[in-house]
């Protein structure tokens, strides 16, 4: 007995047919359709993957001026 992958249920799910072409190893006709579609998702993963460093780098600053804050204060207290 073979695995179901998730992305097979997604597939029966939306569409019956389209998931009966696929195990038959039909070729799907939107190749076109789906080649926009993969270099949208890889260009949105990028925009992602920076936003996400971007916002590990503010982070680290915050820390960073709250920390040099809280040693000002620190030092003319003392």
């Amino acid at each position: 007995m073979r695995a179901i992958r998730a992305s097979e249920i997604g597939t029966f799910v939306f569409c019956q047919r389209a998931w009966w072409y696929q195990q038959r190893g039909v070729p799907a006709d939107n190749l076109t359709a789906m080649k926009s579609g993969l270099i949208f998702h890889e260009r949105h993963n990028k925009v992602v993957i920076s936003s996400n460093r971007l916002r590990l780098v503010a982070f680290i600053l915050l820390l960073a001026s709250l920390f040099l804050i809280a040693s000002q204060f620190l030092f003319q207290i003392i």
